[in-house]
């Protein structure tokens, strides 16, 4: 679990409840039909811009904003080194089996111990690695829709309720509850834009943008690999795939896992 995703969502909505239940009682902010107006209004806007099984996928993607980072760059280097050797020392097929803990490079692996040629493994990969960003993308374009859409329905809440209001202004009793219609529908569309649905837009392109960097640099791996590239060169070329402060870090990190990997080749 992301705990910043978690903090911040469970923060935002904390905060704004200790300031309603400061100044008046919590029961007056709850309005069924602005609710309605809103949350109906945004999801039939949705479905209207994008296919059903897309909207259903979103729904499922938003699961990423919440999930563990993935994993750093740094420990895909580290254990591209690691098949980089055994590559070195006993060729490609010694790969079949080699457990490792990313499914994308376990899928280049695969390719590579069935014999099939650099470029197309390539290409595969780059393949797949397009195709799971265009289902990010949508994911994200359909937040945002939910985030541009709940304000506006927001709005046409307001115009509701200022109609009701002015059509029934010899009835007092009537203005109350109009006037709470076209108030709320405002602050539930601005809630649930700025709160949630444009927050998880965000972190869903984070979340894209590190995974598109991951899969560049697994796919740089395995044409290293096949092309039987000497570790330490290779550590070089994926070295472009971290910011500089971290690289001292990795290579530090490398010669503590050769370190370890001599005496065990020895012994063995």
């Amino acid at each position: 679990m992301d705990i910043a995703t978690l903090l911040g969502l469970i923060g935002g909505i904390a905060i704004i409840f200790a300031a309603i239940m400061t100044g008046s009682d919590l029961t007056i902010f709850i309005n069924l039909p602005g609710l309605m107006i809103v949350i109906g209004g945004a999801s039939a806007a949705t479905l209207i811009k994008f296919p059903l099984s897309h909207c259903l996928s979103a729904l499922r993607v938003a699961f990423k904003a919440f999930r563990d980072e993935l994993e750093k760059p740094v420990d895909l280097i580290r254990q591209a080194n690691e098949l980089s050797a055994v590559v070195r020392k006993n060729g490609v097929l010694a790969l079949d089996g080699h457990p490792v803990s990313n499914d994308f490079l376990a899928k280049g692996i695969q390719l590579a111990v069935d014999g099939l040629s650099p470029e197309f493994v390539r290409k595969a990969l780059h393949e797949d690695m397009e195709q799971s960003m265009e289902r990010h993308e949508v994911g994200q374009r359909i937040f945002r829709a939910i985030g541009e859409s709940a304000p506006a329905f927001g709005m046409i809440g307001t115009l509701v309720g200022l109609v009701q209001m002015l059509a029934n202004l010899q009835e007092p009793s009537s203005i109350g509850p109009a006037m709470a219609v076209a108030l709320l529908t405002t602050l539930y569309g601005a809630l649930i834009a700025n709160l949630v649905a444009l927050p998880i837009a965000d972190k869903l392109e984070l979340r894209g943008m590190q995974e598109r960097v991951n899969k560049l640099l697994i796919i740089e791996t395995m044409s290293c690999i096949q092309q039987g590239q000497n570790p330490r060169l290779m550590d070089e070329v994926l070295e472009a795939y971290i910011p500089r402060h971290e690289r001292e870090r990795l290579n530090a990190l490398l010669e503590a896992d050769k370190a370890r990997s001599e005496p065990e080749e020895g012994g063995g």
